[in-house]
């Protein structure tokens, strides 16, 4: 399997990505040269990865049959100072709200998809250290 994305450059620093027939805005903030008419290139990464490990995780919750609950994904990136500045630690936190949903089973379905389903999870922790927290109607849940 082969992904290609064609990017177009529009002005300035704004760019149209098209992914998958879809059009994705990137530019930068006004002290870059831009207008801030789209999210950074490096954040998408982050958002990649929310999307990629959160599709995996209501799969498997669903196989599971655990349904009726809220679910989101935190991702922090921190950078290095130095050029080419990369991201050194990335913290994926995700958010669960619901009543009597199991511990057990929602730690499951999210190491499942950060150990083994998740591509983009995979290749981020060839570059960075990926850290990955659970949260059950806010408390924390030990991994």
């Amino acid at each position: 399997m082969k992904h290609k994305v064609t990017m177009a450059w529009v002005q300035d620093m704004y760019f149209d990505a098209e992914v998958n027939g879809h059009h994705l805005i990137m530019d930068a903030d006004s002290k870059w040269g831009g207008q801030d008419k789209g999210p950074r290139p490096k954040p998408l990464m982050l958002a990649a990865l929310s999307g990629c490990s959160g599709m995996d995780v209501v799969s498997i919750l669903d196989k599971m049959k655990i349904r009726d609950y809220k679910f989101t994904v935190d991702v922090d990136g921190e950078l290095t100072d130095t050029h080419p500045m990369v991201y050194h630690t990335i913290t994926a936190s995700f958010f669960f709200e619901g009543a009597n949903l199991p511990e057990d089973k929602i730690k499951k379905a999210v190491l499942l998809s950060t150990d083994e389903y998740c591509g983009v999870n995979a290749m981020l922790k060839k570059a960075a250290s990926v850290i990955v927290k659970i949260y059950i109607n806010g408390s924390e849940v030990p991994l």
